[in-house]
């Protein structure tokens, strides 16, 4: 099965946002507890995250939306 260019980016998204919480060792209960964002189904590449939701996840691990973007390349 081929996965179409958004399907794609969603996946990269997910991946990139999982190893953020686990680089700071944050489980997604905790997650939800101090932003009020469910991540399982962005992880999961279920759903497309807004850009607004996408900054609060960045500064809640102190990086700029350029070096999410940046990381999204490297996948």
């Amino acid at each position: 099965m081929v996965l179409s260019k958004k399907e794609v980016t969603l996946k990269k998204v997910a991946l990139c946002v999982k190893i953020l919480r686990e680089e700071y060792h944050i489980t997604s209960s905790e997650f939800y507890i101090d932003t009020g964002i469910h991540l399982a189904r962005i992880e999961q590449g279920k759903t497309n995250v807004t850009i607004t939701t996408l900054q609060k996840i960045c500064d809640y691990f102190n990086i700029t939306l350029s070096d999410f973007f940046m990381m999204l390349e490297e996948i």
